[in-house]
């Protein structure tokens, strides 16, 4: 059950969760991340927080700020970033993958929450869920919220803040470039390939971007879509949740987000996570004990032994 568990985040410039750093949700503080492709300051802020650090604020006055305070937003990844090199509009994706797969544990009505979210959140967004290696991007001159040429502002408050558009420079470039004014027309503008193919992501060139949406709840591990709330935790495997922000021309990743669950048992009295604690793997990868506990407390303990058994009956079949 999602009372047993608690959330850390924790941000790289790749997918080894060894190399991380814990992100101080909801702190205006910057996380910096560097590698060969670009520097990063990021923000994750996440609405009714009660995760890890323990000292992470609740909330943030970020969403308290238009448009969030009218959207009743979630969460949101915050971040500015500079290229080391020129990226190909058409290549530079942002959105979600996974190492295993996670074709068996779709909730029923994915479809129809999936068709949603292109609707409503990111008509780019395409990928194969039912893949070995699963994984969901949209072009990310569509996907982000918010898109602003040049450095931006910081609030001291609410860490990094941007509307779209730019500063005076940043405007020039874009009006140079033929994107239009305005979110909504922004992201119309780059769902076309060939408006993609136009524009690079430039060597040397500031953008500050905003991700955020009012339909994934960390607090209760649930997707609200208008008219029913999909629970999470119930179709959980044990993976993290990782957004990536990547080319994928090269599969070079500039960086990761990733949002993971530990049992609260896990973490010590201090926010740290006990020694030999492995967080983000599938069950089925973890030692039977180690499983066995998960589902337990994940479940409840009837619906725990139930899925144990279920687990059981189907390795039989397989040896069948």
């Amino acid at each position: 059950m999602a009372e047993n568990y608690i959330l850390q985040v924790t941000a790289g410039s790749g997918y080894d969760i060894s190399k991380h750093q814990i992100v101080p949700v909801n702190q205006a503080k910057c996380v910096k991340i560097e590698n060969e492709l670009c520097e990063v300051d990021l923000n994750v802020r996440i609405q009714d927080y009660r995760g890890l650090p323990r000292s992470s604020p609740t909330t943030s006055p970020y969403f308290d700020l238009p448009p969030h305070d009218r959207n009743q937003d979630q969460y949101s990844i915050g971040f500015r970033f500079k290229p080391k090199r020129d990226i190909s509009a058409e290549d530079l994706v942002f959105g979600n993958d996974f190492d295993h797969p996670i074709r068996d544990r779709l909730p029923p009505g994915f479809n129809a929450a999936f068709r949603f979210v292109k609707w409503m959140v990111d008509p780019g967004l395409d990928g194969d869920v039912y893949a070995d290696e699963p994984y969901l991007y949209g072009p990310a001159a569509s996907s982000f919220n918010v898109l602003y040429v040049g450095e931006g502002g910081e609030s001291a408050d609410a860490g990094l803040v941007f509307e779209e558009g730019g500063d005076e420079e940043g405007e020039e470039h874009r009006m140079e470039c033929g994107i239009p004014e305005g979110e909504a027309a922004r992201k119309k503008y780059f769902l076309t390939e060939a408006n993609r193919r136009d524009w690079d992501w430039e060597e040397g060139r500031t953008y500050g971007c905003d991700f955020f949406n009012a339909y994934l709840d960390f607090n209760n591990f649930s997707l609200k879509l208008p008219g029913f709330t999909m629970p999470i935790m119930k179709y959980w495997d044990g993976q993290g949740l990782r957004y990536v922000l990547k080319d994928r021309k090269t599969g070079e990743v500039l960086f990761v987000v990733l949002f993971t669950l530990y049992l609260k048992e896990d973490v010590d009295e201090n926010g740290r996570l006990k020694d030999g604690v492995e967080g983000g793997k599938p069950f089925d990868l973890l030692p039977k004990e180690v499983a066995e506990k998960h589902l337990r407390e994940k479940n409840g303990e009837q619906e725990g032994k139930e899925e144990e058994e279920e687990e059981e009956n189907n390795d039989d079949e397989d040896i069948d």
